[in-house]
């Protein structure tokens, strides 16, 4: 990987884990780890554009379908993507067609941009998530042999034992905090060959007392009724949290950093 590089432009390509949530800004909008990156990336390229395509909730297929052509039309130097995991959280999952959907992005992706960044997703300590480890698990082995085929850079954040603390997740329990942004666009800044700014970004917070039986009761209620039966219920209807949503920055425009 080059040292010291300078990239002039950046796509980011994906779902809520691209868009930003659960970096929450004053103004209501989400921030995330895309921004963040793209904000150091600029600080080192004057007239350095930036787009983030990504909308919360969608499948690999929509992605490709909705977001892919149009990165690839923009010749970024950079381009991001990260798709797939809403799919294997799913109940009923075509992992082969995920696979299928997800080679098809990265074909149509690589040769249109100078470096094609792809990620093994982070993964949230506890029992749901470990219902369905195996299938992430698959969906990173599929990422892992694309990016070999492709020339992408891969970022491990499953393989991160800071993105794995539950201290680092959102109370849904999905998304990551802000702290959890942030060590994803160190991840990412280095990946791209930048200097380290944090070269701890992967190990957890110092540890902390955990809460006690009451405290994890009312956080698991709250959860289940703010996050899980919304969840469940968007499933049962074929709704998805994205529905009618435009891409958080559509056009490869000139950036000057999160807010």
């Amino acid at each position: 990987m080059q040292t010291n590089p300078t990239h002039s432009s950046l796509v980011a390509v994906g779902d809520s884990f691209t868009e930003g949530m659960s970096d929450l800004l004053p103004d209501g909008s989400y921030r995330g780890w895309a921004d963040l990156l793209a904000a150091r990336m600029a600080a080192r390229a004057p007239g350095f554009r930036y787009a983030n395509l990504a909308v919360r909730g969608k499948l690999i297929g929509q992605i490709v379908d909705e977001q892919v052509d149009v990165a690839a039309a923009m010749g970024a130097d950079v381009i991001t993507l990260v798709g797939g995991l809403n799919d294997a959280l799913r109940p009923n999952c075509d992992m082969g067609l995920v696979r299928a959907r997800l080679t098809e992005a990265v074909e149509r992706l690589a040769p249109n941009c100078r470096q094609l960044v792809l990620m093994r997703s982070p993964g949230r300590q506890g029992p749901v998530l470990d219902r369905f480890r195996p299938r992430m698990e698959a969906l990173f082995a599929c990422v892992d042999d694309l990016a070999a085929r492709h020339g992408a850079v891969v970022v491990d954040l499953y393989g991160a034992p800071a993105l794995s603390d539950p201290r680092l997740w959102d109370v849904d329990r999905l998304h990551l905090t802000a702290d959890g942004h942030r060590r994803v666009a160190e991840a990412v800044w280095q990946g791209l060959g930048y200097p380290p700014e944090d070269p701890r970004w992967h190990t957890p917070p110092p540890a902390t007392p955990p809460p006690g039986w009451v405290a994890r009761r009312v956080t698991d209620v709250r959860f289940a009724r703010q996050h899980l039966l919304p969840w469940i219920g968007r499933r049962l209807t074929g709704r998805s949290s994205g529905d009618g949503l435009p891409p958080k920055r559509p056009e490869l425009l000139p950036y000057e950093g999160p807010a």
